[in-house]
């Protein structure tokens, strides 16, 4: 995800060369002007186009285009921001396990308290991996000897930290550090956890139907190559960058919309996933009181989104 303030204009305009899918949209948009270029000198330099599109008609053509457009863009900011309060939920429910365990853990245990740290912060760096191209288990922690080495073997690394997580918890009750009401209590959040990754899994696994996607994208393609059609009897030359005007308000419209469908993929417009486990994984140290060091506490406010 790009990092900019909304109410400065220059700044934000500055980003653009930042924007994958905007270089992309922009060599479109190039194409888009030689053919326009193309149309218009065969129609007002050589005389050899002379047919016109109703100007009627196409009005209706655009409007009906605009409405499928705003659904198709309104979808996909959908998934984007379900994604986001996905995110936002597993932030809040690894603080509370680690308020709630810090309450009932003694100050001196320093083994348990580290073990907790390290499974918790896992948890979400082992989910980036998994929504993404696979955990990433040299980024885990290694809470105990060979304890990395163990989950490659594992397909859903996430579900096996989830069930290394209510193991502690159990072990915790055996040892009275836990009451059965406080086993109550962490297992709301604890199943969240859970909750949250088959959500995120649902939103990946479920793209926007093929059928409707390629229709519009379909569509989009005749209205732009009818456009200097349309405009020729009217803009003469001036029919070049009007059509590549139009033609970058519905390719950008459409490219990012493409783009935040998934919001759990390395584009500059998705998700700041690996950022998010970072912040969550300091602040799960800072809670317990484990120490961490300088430089992996620093990735959770970095100035930019860090998604290797």
């Amino acid at each position: 995800m790009i990092i900019y303030k909304s109410t400065d204009w220059w700044e934000a305009l500055r980003h653009l060369k930042s924007s994958g899918v905007i270089r992309h949209l922009l060599k479109r948009v190039l194409w888009v002007g030689l053919y326009a270029t193309a149309i218009t000198a065969g129609a007002v330099y050589y005389h050899w186009i002379s047919f016109v599109v109703d100007k009627e008609f196409f009005s209706f053509l655009g409007i009906l285009l605009s409405l499928l457009l705003v659904f198709r863009t309104n979808t996909a900011y959908d998934r984007f921001y379900e994604g986001r309060r996905l995110w936002g939920q597993l932030v809040n429910n690894c603080r509370n396990l680690a308020i709630l365990l810090h309450a009932r853990l003694p100050a001196e245990d320093h083994a348990n308290r580290a073990y907790l740290a390290g499974l918790l912060s896992n948890f979400p760096i082992a989910l980036d991996g998994h929504l993404r191209q696979g955990a990433k288990i040299h980024k885990l922690a290694e809470v105990t000897p060979g304890y990395r080495e163990q989950l490659h073997h594992i397909d859903h690394v996430p579900s096996r930290i989830a069930a290394q997580l209510q193991e502690f918890y159990e072990r915790l009750l055996r040892d009275d550090v836990l009451l059965p009401t406080h086993l109550l209590t962490l297992q709301r959040h604890h199943e969240a956890l859970l909750d949250v990754a088959g959500a995120c899994e649902r939103i990946k696994a479920t793209p926007i139907p093929f059928s409707y996607s390629y229709f519009i994208k379909g569509f989009i393609t005749v209205f732009i190559l009818v456009m200097p059609f349309n405009l020729l009897d009217t803009y003469e030359y001036l029919t070049i960058p009007i059509t590549m005007f139009g033609a970058y308000a519905l390719l950008g419209v459409e490219m990012i919309g493409d783009e935040i469908e998934d919001p759990f993929g390395k584009d500059s417009n998705d998700l700041p996933l690996t950022q998010i486990s970072n912040r969550i994984r300091a602040n799960v140290h800072e809670i317990l009181g484990v120490g961490l060091h300088e430089d992996v506490k620093g990735l959770a406010d970095a100035p930019y989104s860090v998604v290797f």
